[in-house]
């Protein structure tokens, strides 16, 4: 995740508070000293840090934090809380009009922050939540923006509205409107040019959109990866048209993080959602305490539980259960199984959401392969239905084929077949374990 440089420099500062069973002034000073520093390598704005030491030191020095119980705990409490404060403290939730009139959202940023996907990730995730949007493409510059948006929004079963690169902006925003109030559309989505830098033509588009259509929410799209260049770019966007909020593009990938800790302090405009991956799902509304938490390597059980409830069904999850005691768990279930953990993301993403293991040394130098599955995957998907359904039936000749079908080596097809053998014993001899009043046999003591 973006932040890992950020927890583990935290994390160690934490640890040297916590160790020390009585605080003086000093050690405070000092610990804010390795806090400036490393929010200020995390690339958060200058003056925010400023601020945000300011706030926790004027906190922390205070009679009842340095002779209180715990007076380490107490400071990284306060860490916590002006961290939250300094994100938003509150989540902020996008309104919409009355479901008979057009809830109108423009959606504008710099070409490679991910507008465009970010646009269709949104659509769908509130088509899922009973709205009926529709993607405009107003994009008339770029080369295959259009056919961008349209191949997003089948993908996410969004209509989109095209009328080709021969219209201004403003007319096509226009018509699609119009387009939507006949067709029961309540939510439409304007998917605007950007550049690649923040010009004059760009601002003056946008404002005209503004000034003929009635815009719900101006929305930014910003890429967590340019770092403090994306605030500079929030607070440029914000001081000539006017956002309502920012969309955090790529926090999932190699970046110092510091933009999510900035946008707020220097802009006042929240963050609403964050990107956390290429797939068309992984968009995250933006929790400014379960962030700092995160950052904190203090986990996110929060998230990581809504993750596993949107991947796993109850009733399915039920009839696996007997398919375990009963050792009646196929390679369907199997494939089932990886589906719904690929759902929730990848597994090094998981581990982090996880209380004491996102900040755990050990596991952070152990390398995560997230395509590991792949192989497995392609083991199962060689074989026939009736294969699947029944491990019992593969003999060599078909594990030869299936070898063959999935591009490797026999030796591969027979070890996941023992690994797979060892598993189902194992989730049988669990289930007993754990199987409550029964006469006989061994259960778990809780």
């Amino acid at each position: 995740m973006a932040f890992d440089s950020l927890t583990d420099k935290l994390q160690n500062v934490f640890k040297k508070l916590k160790s020390k069973g009585m605080l003086t002034e000093a050690d405070v000073k000092e610990a804010m000293k390795e806090v400036k520093r490393a929010l200020l390598e995390a690339d958060v704005n200058f003056k925010v840090v400023k601020q945000f030491v300011n706030s926790v030191s004027e906190r922390a020095v205070g009679e009842e934090v340095l002779k209180g119980l715990n007076p380490g705990q107490m400071v990284i409490k306060i860490v916590k809380e002006e961290m939250d404060k300094l994100m938003g403290s509150e989540t902020t939730e996008l309104t919409f009009l009355p479901s008979n009139e057009i809830t109108v959202i423009m959606m504008c940023g710099l070409q490679g922050a991910g507008k465009t996907t970010t646009v269709a990730k949104l659509a769908g995730k509130f088509k899922n939540k009973g709205k009926k949007p529709l993607l405009v493409a107003c994009d008339i510059y770029r080369p295959a923006a259009i056919k961008q948006l349209e191949i997003n929004g089948e993908k996410v079963g969004v209509p989109v509205f095209t009328m080709g690169e021969g219209h201004k902006p403003v007319n096509i925003a226009k018509a699609a409107i119009e387009h939507a109030a006949k067709n029961d559309i309540n939510l439409v989505f304007l998917d605007t040019a950007g550049r690649l830098h923040v010009d004059e033509a760009m601002m003056d588009e946008l404002a005209e959109i503004k000034q003929n259509i009635s815009v719900t929410h101006t929305i930014l799209t910003v890429d967590a990866m340019t770092g403090q260049d994306a605030v500079n770019v929030a607070a440029s966007f914000n001081d000539k048209i006017g956002i309502d909020g920012v969309i955090l593009t790529k926090l999932d990938g190699d970046t110092r993080g510091g933009a999510a800790l900035s946008i707020k302090a220097v802009t006042g405009k929240p963050i609403l959602y964050v990107g956390m991956g290429e797939k068309l799902s992984d968009l995250e509304q933006f929790y400014p305490e379960r962030m700092a938490s995160r950052i904190l390597g203090m986990g996110d059980v929060e998230t990581l539980i809504e993750k596993a409830q949107m991947a796993i069904d109850d009733e399915k999850a039920k009839e696996m259960e007997q398919k375990f005691k009963k050792a009646s768990f196929d390679f369907n279930d199997f494939l089932e199984q990886m589906d719904q953990l690929e759902k929730m993301g990848g597994m090094s993403d998981l581990l982090s959401m996880i209380p004491g293991l996102g900040a755990n040394k050990q596991l952070k130098n152990v390398e995560i392969d997230d395509s590991a599955m792949n192989k497995p995957k392609a083991i199962i998907l060689s074989m026939t239905s009736q294969e699947r359904s029944n491990p019992d039936l593969i003999n060599p000749s078909r594990k030869r084929r299936i070898a063959a079908g999935a591009g490797v080596d026999i030796s591969e097809v027979n070890r996941f077949m023992k690994q797979f053998e060892q598993s189902r014993k194992m989730m049988k001899q669990m289930s007993g374990m754990m199987g409550g009043k029964r006469k006989g046999g061994f259960r778990l003591p809780f």
